[in-house]
């Protein structure tokens, strides 16, 4: 089985639910709408989350990838 490229994973992950960990400990949550070959992302229905909780419902987002230090799939 071949190994995906970390752009086919993310595009796979598109109009799902991701967890985005930023650099400074942030967390959000949301529908992954677009990204870049930078990874830049712009996410729907974002929340931010502190020590799991969330903290503030956003709307629609867009994170530059180099501020970015985690991209996963939620199960929600």
């Amino acid at each position: 089985m071949e190994a995906e490229r970390p752009l086919d994973t993310l595009n796979k992950a598109r109009n799902k639910r991701v967890i985005i960990e930023l650099k400074n400990g942030k967390q959000f949550t949301g529908m992954l709408k677009a990204f870049d070959i930078h990874i830049n992302v712009v996410i729907d229905d974002a929340d931010e989350r502190v020590d799991g909780e969330i903290k503030r419902k956003i709307g629609t987002i867009f994170i530059r990838g180099d501020t970015i230090i985690f991209i996963s799939p939620t199960n929600s």
